[in-house]
């Protein structure tokens, strides 16, 4: 058998246990983010939204819409590669897939595209979630995709480091209750920048999630805070950069060979 045929058999087959892993517990990993996101659209978007009116030039349940779509896919492409891999770290499972003759770019590849494909899946479904509530006319498809994806791809990654250094089953929420949640709360998920004093929105500027939620948004709505020809050049850098340490943390083995 060639080592390309090798490494083709190897991705497909962490990328099938992946994905069967969160279809499987369904009720913990596609539910929750559905229910959440429906009492979203009904306290912010319809009880305070008819209060509010319009955001941004648009009707603002429709503003929300591609915010709260995002930070799904965010905290679901983390959370999957995040728990999936500490724990397979934890079950010692992992040395054998570290002795095993699959290069450390397939490893890699098999856990982002599993927390990617729980992030789109889980995307998806709020998205229809949202129809119920507002209507929704895709300003730029490419866009709209291409975001999505490399925010999955880039979380998957963080995800993937954050297990790789975890210690405890504690250690893999850490990063997500102190670091991305606070970041999307203020990534104007709820509300335009504009709306800021000069000094924080100055500081909003800094939170990278803001830039993947007003792209998000333009790719739906047209409106954006940000420029997104930078923001998706971020993105393709951040990525970059999270990979490169990533494949690093697996060919020295850290916290991974016993």
């Amino acid at each position: 058998m060639s080592p390309a045929r090798i490494q083709w058999i190897a991705l497909t087959t962490i990328v099938t246990k992946e994905v069967r892993r969160f279809m499987r517990i369904w009720q913990q990993t596609l539910l929750p983010p559905a229910i959440t996101m429906t009492l979203y659209f009904v306290i912010f978007g319809h009880l305070i939204g008819s209060r509010i009116g319009e955001m941004g030039g648009v009707d603002y349940m429709a503003f929300i819409v591609p915010g709260l779509i995002m930070m799904s896919v965010i905290t679901n492409s983390y959370a999957n590669v995040s728990s999936s891999f500490f724990s397979n770290k934890f079950q010692r499972s992992i040395e054998e897939l570290m002795v095993a003759p699959v290069h450390p770019g397939t490893i890699l590849a098999g856990y982002v595209a599993g927390g990617v494909a729980r992030g789109v899946g889980v995307g998806i479904i709020v998205t229809l979630l949202s129809l119920y509530f507002t209507q929704l006319e895709i300003h730029n498809l490419l866009i709209v995709v291409a975001v999505i994806l490399l925010s999955a791809v880039l979380f998957a990654l963080g995800g993937f480091i954050n297990a790789v250094h975890a210690t405890k089953f504690d250690d893999i929420s850490i990063v997500p209750t102190f670091v991305i949640t606070p970041l999307t709360y203020l990534g104007g998920v709820f509300y335009s920048i504009s709306l800021l004093p000069d000094f924080w929105r100055a500081v909003s500027m800094f939170n990278p999630i803001l830039y993947m939620v007003n792209t998000f948004r333009y790719g739906i709505l047209g409106v954006s805070d940000v420029n997104v020809v930078f923001s998706l050049a971020m993105l393709l850098v951040f990525i970059i950069l999270l990979a490169g340490y990533s494949l690093w943390l697996l060919r020295r083995g850290k916290g991974m060979r016993q």
